[in-house]
């Protein structure tokens, strides 16, 4: 009786047994046992490595930054401050196109920006115009698009979210005013003036600020006006050809940008004149060369017009992925150097 008793015991056991070890088996081989945390299957773990990829790629904020070209010291600055940013901060990641000073090539990377669906797209625009049908492409993509250092002329502005630069207009008045006040009101002044790049929002706003100061005073005249498009060499051509022309009769240069002024400096001296003696030039920038020439008593002013716009952007891209708003004029901060001011404050030049 008791050995009937315990064959179907000890089968039933030995049964059960069977039947553990091989699901045990079954989830281990074929990975359909995956909540066990403490020894997860081969395939599982095949597949965690790109899926925590993914994840990380997901969180990274994509910039698009549709840059001029590198036309000038302060341009490159300007690059190199968007770059540093961005590069330095591992939630970013920065995708960069040079528009070698062509708007297609622009326009071309907005839309390739919005082909692949960046976060935010930065544009420094060459010119202030023939932007609208991209940005309305943009903005239907619900993509935010930050303007850097110069304007676009729209009927829509919330085709862009926020303008983050200089007050040109203001550049050009201080331009105007601090040259009257180191020559004198009352002195007679011939002005030749370096225009930026031709309907850049940049040339216009410092023509309008600094025309607006010199028109009030009827003893300075601008007398010859080009535009020598933001280059030292273009600058220097213009400057030439202004001293061929009428040499003897010009008293002070106005050039847009401190690159455009470095090479008229260069064809004063050529011309046999002493730049910043026999001729007043005040120009706009403030890139470390200028000081130096002012050190050098070859440039007399130079208005700052700050490039460092890198971290002004990333708050601005931040403040608005939390929902904050934003001023569409986001300011930076600058000063007009002339004199010991600006010598004093040549070693701390970082551009």
């Amino acid at each position: 009786m008791f050995k009937r008793k315990m064959k179907p015991l000890v089968m039933t056991t030995v049964l059960a047994t069977v039947l553990l070890l091989s699901a045990c088996t079954s989830n281990t081989v074929n990975g359909n046992g995956g909540k066990s945390n403490n020894t997860p299957s081969t395939p599982k773990t095949e597949n965690a490595a790109p899926e925590t990829d993914n994840t990380e790629s997901d969180k990274k904020i994509v910039v698009g930054f549709s840059q001029i070209g590198a036309e000038s010291g302060w341009r490159d600055a300007e690059t190199q401050s968007i770059k540093d940013t961005f590069g330095s901060d591992a939630q970013f990641e920065l995708k960069f196109s040079d528009a070698q000073q062509k708007q297609e090539n622009q326009i071309k990377a907005i839309r390739t920006f919005i082909s692949q669906k960046v976060d935010a797209i930065a544009l420094a625009p060459v010119v202030e115009s023939g932007w609208e049908t991209v940005l309305e492409e943009a903005k239907a993509a619900n993509i935010p698009v930050f303007l850097l250092d110069r304007t676009v002329k729209v009927s829509d502005e919330s085709l862009y979210t926020s303008f983050i630069g200089s007050d040109f207009i203001l550049e050009g008045q201080n331009a105007a005013k601090t040259m009257m006040e180191l020559l004198g009101e009352d002195k007679q002044v011939n002005i030749v003036e370096l225009q930026g790049t031709v309907g850049a929002s940049a040339a216009n706003d410092r023509q309008q600020g600094f025309k607006e100061i010199v028109d009030a005073n009827p003893n300075y005249k601008i007398i010859k006006s080009q535009s020598g498009d933001f280059t030292r060499a273009k600058g220097k051509e213009v400057m030439e050809a202004f001293l061929k022309s009428d040499g003897k009769n010009i008293q002070a240069v106005y050039a847009h940008n401190d690159d455009m002024a470095l090479g008229a400096i260069q064809a004063i001296e050529e011309y046999g004149l002493k730049p910043g003696v026999d001729i007043f030039i005040v120009s706009v920038d403030g890139i470390k060369p200028a000081f130096e020439a002012i050190r050098d008593g070859k440039l007399n002013v130079t208005v700052e017009c700050n490039p460092l716009l890198g971290p002004q952007l990333k708050q601005a891209i931040l403040d608005y992925k939390d929902g904050k708003t934003l001023d569409k004029w986001i300011k930076s901060d600058e000063d007009v150097y002339f004199g010991q001011k600006a010598i004093d404050a040549l070693p701390n030049r970082t551009y």
